[in-house]
């Protein structure tokens, strides 16, 4: 269990087309090239022997040592430091952010080696296992600081600086070498797709020049953040990562950089995500114009526009629940059995089922983050949408999945009702702000029905609460979205009782669990952690119901469970430590949205003390 680090022990790096995780002792032990959702070139997150790795780390034969990692401030650039008694050392680790909007399938990562102070020596692995390591790969090392690693679809070039001298280890490469204060070593990673040219050695001069293109990327980008609030470290932190997991050729963004990462170690709850949900990725784009993005909000719009426009899907649905970053609808499932999983937590999953169900809130998601720009920008985007409605009018009253993808079979849930009352909703204030034409009668009905129907079928008189689906009395943390929406005030009795059930049931300490999956089947077994989402939409919540003591500590406690750089996986264990793929798209735009609830309402409470006598 030692060979694999805590999925928390990560930071990521990425050029806008793929990332890769560093962990906090030196190793590259996820990268997927030439895009996100490509296989994989490092998988030793997935099996630690037969993954495949690339370490870089000073290196103590006795003697005790310190390790830190963090961030080059407002950037993506990751600094992994050494300290010990004979010197202090550090590795850059970076991806120069691809400037142009056309897909590559060359992509590179650097590595920089330095010593700040005394001396130390470093040791250097790469060891890649090309497609999930299912290909073979032949090595050859035409001289000491160049290697070529060539599998059937990619090709990993290898080039380093002096000091440093490649030996062969069977298949991979090796090395040791010393750093003085003041000297650096490099070590750049291309990877291509069908052969080509083998990039030029590193200079010296032009690593570092390419490394100062990248810190000023990343600042000048932040630069537009709108954001001045309590939590400018922690939001931004969350921007960046948002940025880093949009694929920028389409804008649009993915669930999270990893595969098959557990919900819980040693069971089954173990899922691709990255992939692009409607849902998720409509929510990321309103986190980001909410801090002034808009750049990255119209490439999606754009993106979800095209969706609309190719007309139905395979099941005749308007929209497919998830897309491959270039829009592909194919995303048919397979289990790595070669893979162990991270902490033998299988099966590990390439791809991903849910893609063919039926999860009608998805309509509202994306109406939602249309709505942020009010006019579509095209007649035919607008004549898409409106044709989409007038599909809702005559499917919305059905069983689906629901949200969170259940396994369970279709119900009628709650959330999915909302968010079609949504869609809906949507539609008419578009429509009516902007003359545009659309069935307008029609849509308020079904608008009205929805409603009328949630109130019904969806309030639990017995709980005094919003329950999940229609044929029970569980309890579901999605309905936390009910006052952002607009389906109801947040100071609302009915609201009001609806939280505080939840309070009693779903929420340990600040942390919010989506669901009981033994009150309420969800067709797996095993069990999950809180839901990092919804624990960032329950201090939202309580911010807007004007409980904001408890929202602040609230918040305050879940960023302790942020890693040491600032980032979050999907849900949160027992003990404290991250679980599921990471970082999570999920959990750091509700971070953003619960940061500006919060904010907003102390700036409000703030002002009415000061005006007070």
């Amino acid at each position: 269990m030692n060979a694999y680090p805590p999925i928390a022990e990560h930071g990521i790096i990425g050029d806008l087309q793929t990332a890769a995780l560093v962990s906090s002792a030196g190793t590259i032990d996820w990268w997927c090239s030439p895009r996100f959702d490509s296989p994989s070139v490092f998988a030793a997150l997935l099996d630690s022997e037969r993954g495949g790795h690339c370490r870089l780390a000073a290196s103590l034969d006795s003697g005790e040592m310190t390790v830190r990692q963090l961030y080059l401030p407002d950037t993506a650039v990751l600094i992994t430091r050494f300290m010990a008694a004979e010197g202090v050392g550090e590795v850059i680790d970076f991806m120069d952010p691809i400037r142009s909007r056309d897909p590559t399938d060359r992509h590179r990562l650097v590595r920089i080696a330095r010593v700040v102070r005394g001396k130390l020596p470093f040791e250097f692995t790469c060891r890649p296992r090309f497609d999930y390591a299912r290909a073979r790969h032949t090595r050859t090392v035409p001289e000491p600081r160049r290697a070529l690693f060539q599998s059937a679809e990619t090709d990993l070039h290898l080039q380093v600086s002096d000091p440093i001298s490649l030996h062969t280890d069977g298949g991979d490469v090796s090395a040791r070498f010393t750093l003085d204060a003041g000297q650096t070593a490099m070590i750049v990673l291309t990877c291509t797709s069908g052969g080509g040219a083998a990039p030029p050695p590193p200079v010296r001069e032009q690593m570092l020049a390419e490394f100062e293109a990248c810190r000023t990327f990343w600042q000048s980008w932040l630069r537009t953040c709108t954001y001045r609030g309590r939590w400018q470290d922690m939001v931004k932190r969350s921007a960046i990562t948002l940025k880093l997991l949009t694929y920028a050729p389409t804008g649009a963004p993915i669930a999270a950089a990893t595969m098959g990462l557990p919900e819980q170690l040693g069971g089954e709850r173990n899922w691709d995500y990255r992939y692009t949900w409607i849902r998720d990725a409509s929510l990321s784009i309103r986190a980001l114009l909410d801090l002034g993005f808009t750049e990255e909000a119209a490439a999606y719009r754009d993106w979800l526009r095209d969706r609309l426009a190719a007309g139905p899907t395979a099941s005749g649905e308007p929209l497919q629940i998830m897309y491959r970053v270039d829009g592909e609808p194919r995303l048919e499932e397979e289990i790595l059995t070669h893979l162990a999983g991270y902490r033998n937590s299988s099966p590990v999953r390439l791809g991903n089922a849910a893609a063919d169900q039926v999860q009608l809130d998805i309509y509202g998601e994306a109406a939602d983050a249309l709505a942020q720009f009010g006019d579509l920008g095209e007649i035919a985007g607008w004549l898409a949408f409106a044709e989409l409605l007038d599909w809702l009018a005559d499917n919305w009253d059905r069983p689906d999945e629901g949200i969170w993808e259940t396994r369970g079979g279709r119900k009628h849930f709650t959330y999915s009702r909302l968010m079609t009352w949504v869609a809906f909703e949507r539609g008419i204030r578009m429509a009516t702000a902007h003359a545009r034409p659309g069935d307008l009668n029609r849509w308020t009905r079904e608008r009205d029905a929805v409603f009328a129907q949630i109130v019904e079928c969806g309030w639990s008189s017995s709980r005094q609460a919003f329950v999940q689906h229609f044929d029970g009395d569980v309890l579901d943390a999605s309905l936390l979205l009910m006052p952002r929406m607009g389906f109801l005030s947040p100071r609302d009795p009915a609201w009001l009782s609806t939280l505080d059930a939840m309070d009693a049931e779903l929420v340990s300490d600040s942390l919010v669990y989506r669901y009981d999956p033994a009150a309420a089947p969800d067709g797996l077994g095993g069990t999950e952690g809180t839901f990092n989402l919804c624990s960032f939409l329950y201090v939202e919540a309580l911010a807007a119901s004007g409980r904001v003591d408890q929202a602040r500590y609230a918040f305050d406690k879940m960023l302790t469970y942020a890693n040491h750089v600032g980032l979050f996986a999907e849900e949160i264990g027992p003990s404290g430590a991250q679980l599921g793929n990471f970082p999570q798209a999920f959990t750091h735009l509700a971070l953003v949205a619960a940061a500006i609830a919060l904010d907003e309402r102390l700036d409000r409470d703030e002002s009415d003390d000061a005006g007070a006598p």
